[in-house]
């Protein structure tokens, strides 16, 4: 069996709490906002339950219909699943990989432009991670108030912190720039 893709863990992981269909799963991913986790849109959701149930992961367990909506097949985890699911995450957990980040990219080809626009683009990043760190802040206080409990929302926590770090290094980068103490020529 291949490495399961992270929208085949988040699927799993949903139906390991209990049975759903896939429009279900979709909407509660959005809803607990896991779609900043995990690139999902219904199709591929659909398209992944299809692959793990090729690959017995997950069964069908019946259809459901409400109102004049179409049948839904609802799934559950199968044993082979939720160990296909464990051990995928302790994979994750336990050694690092490199995902290939679009930012330090970015930031090696940056010599390309003016250190004004270098400095001028960095400064709205800046702007769009407080917007970002805030809108966490807010959600981690949110779930602590509601009294969910921090095993759920210990991501946010992560998140929130690499936010930070990002921000940290960019104001002492665009300090640099500011203060001339980097030599800035683009070719």
């Amino acid at each position: 069996m291949a490495d399961l893709t992270p929208l085949a863990v988040a699927a799993l992981g949903l139906l390991d709490e209990r049975q759903m269909h896939p429009y279900e799963m979709f909407q509660l991913m959005v809803q607990r906002a896991e779609d900043r986790l995990v690139k999902v849109k219904p199709g591929s959701l659909y398209h992944t339950v299809d692959r793990l149930a090729r690959e017995r992961l997950v069964t069908a367990i019946g259809t459901e219909r409400e109102g004049n909506r179409p049948e839904r097949t609802l799934y559950e985890i199968t044993d082979a699943g939720r160990l296909a699911l464990t051990d995928r995450v302790a994979d994750l957990l336990g050694a690092p990989i490199n995902e290939y980040p679009v930012f330090p990219l970015a930031m090696a080809e940056a010599h390309n432009l003016p250190s004004g626009t270098v400095r001028a683009l960095l400064t709205r990043r800046l702007e769009l991670l407080e917007a970002d760190v805030t809108a966490y802040e807010h959600n981690i206080e949110a779930a602590r108030t509601r009294g969910v409990p921090r095993q759920y929302w210990i991501d946010a926590e992560y998140s929130l912190a690499m936010l930070r770090a990002e921000h940290h290094w960019i104001t002492g980068f665009l300090a640099e720039l500011a203060a001339g103490t980097l030599e800035w020529s683009t070719s």
